[in-house]
């Protein structure tokens, strides 16, 4: 039986066509192979709207068209860079948006997907800051800004993130405050009545065995695309975290 692969957090942009090259390359071999695909959120580094014209940009939707063309479901999930994906990139990708907080059927298991940010709760300006992005309002109010504008606040909002992180690491708290908080793991667990847990955000790649009200429950982390590729791969026998590696070609400096 095919596999059902698990990705997330690959932030592509222009500025690094490496990654994008990967990208594309895994959409044409291993996905193509796949049962189904899911991209547990930032598959871009930023979106500003599914009107925006960069040209790498389309040149992913039409890969990821190809894909599901070929009779491979895509799943999206919003992430906290990608958040303003909407229905026409869907239907210019045939990719499916999932809700934040999904169960699936994995072989059996039922499993609940998020992108995992939710989960990092000791980070307050984080949270703060989500919840603001993530009103219905202010969403509309940010897709029907000028492209300029959009583009200039996206370039704001990287910033800051940078800015945040980089205080973050000087104050050492870097581990505790962006990491996902241990309560709020099990109160995922609990509210989804679920065994298995899928998420991305944090870039730190495992697969966590924990105790939740005397039962056995597994979190599994997927990493980032920065150095190299990561997926889950889940098929009848089982599942397995994997690393792939990247050519040097197109290789930031």
């Amino acid at each position: 039986m095919r596999p059902i692969l698990f990705i997330s957090d690959l932030h592509l942009d222009g500025a690094r066509p490496d990654i994008t090259d990967q990208f594309l390359t895994f959409l044409s071999t291993d996905a193509r192979k796949a049962q189904s695909l899911y991209i547990l959120g930032d598959l871009f580094e930023t979106w500003i709207g599914d009107d925006d014209p960069d040209l790498d940009k389309h040149r992913i939707q039409a890969a990821l068209r190809e894909l599901t063309g070929s009779g491979v479901p895509c799943f999206v999930m919003h992430g906290n860079r990608d958040f303003l994906i909407g229905k026409r990139f869907c239907k210019s990708t045939g990719c499916r948006l999932l809700n934040d907080g999904t169960i699936v059927e994995v072989f059996g298991q039922r499993v609940l997907l998020m992108h995992g940010d939710t989960l990092c709760t000791d980070d307050h300006s984080y949270q703060a800051l989500r919840r603001r992005v993530r009103n219905p309002m202010v969403q509309f109010v940010l897709r029907n800004l000028p492209l300029s504008t959009r583009n200039w606040l996206a370039a704001k909002l990287r910033a800051g993130s940078k800015a945040h992180i980089d205080k973050a690491m000087a104050m050492q708290s870097v581990a505790t405050i962006m990491d996902v908080n241990a309560d709020a793991v099990t109160q995922a667990f609990v509210t989804y009545g679920v065994d298995i847990v899928i998420h991305g955000h944090t870039h730190r790649p495992a697969i966590h065995s924990l105790q939740v009200n005397g039962r056995s429950a597994t979190r599994i982390v997927l990493g980032d695309w920065y150095t190299q590729g990561s997926v889950l791969r889940w098929d009848e026998t089982g599942y397995q975290l994997l690393s792939m590696g990247r050519s040097e070609k197109n290789a930031p400096y």
